[in-house]
């Protein structure tokens, strides 16, 4: 099982940002925000020139990048990343993370038990 799976569609799309970032962009950096009513919210960001790298993994694939925060990693492991257009025609990356416990009823924000995380990772040792 791949870390993190990036679909096609989400390589082409990272791709495209990255084609017209400003000047110096590192990459594009997949973060998890405190917000929402269930605690967290996934956020794609553009690295600056002057970012330190340093605490993120990068995930690889199919041409495309994407850096997660070390702190987030454990949390994302498993998680698949699309990029998917509704049938209104508005466009966004979607997350599809097996470690989330529980969605906000918008669907914006997310939780994660980290308690049953570590026992079902004991378990598939």
């Amino acid at each position: 099982m791949d870390p993190i799976l990036i679909t096609e569609r989400a390589v082409a799309q990272i791709q495209n940002l990255l084609a017209g970032a400003p000047e110096g962009t590192q990459g594009l950096r997949l973060n998890v925000r405190p917000t929402g009513c269930s605690g967290n919210s996934y956020k794609m960001e553009f690295i600056g020139p002057r970012e330190s790298l340093d605490s993120d993994d990068k995930f690889a694939q199919g041409g495309a990048a994407l850096f997660i925060p070390k702190i987030h990693s454990w949390m994302l492991f498993g998680m698949q990343v699309d990029y998917v257009t509704d049938d209104l025609g508005n466009a966004k990356f979607d997350f599809s993370n097996p470690n989330e416990s529980g969605r906000c009823g918008c669907g914006e924000s997310f939780h994660v038990d980290a308690e049953g995380l570590k026992a079902l990772q004991k378990e598939n040792l």
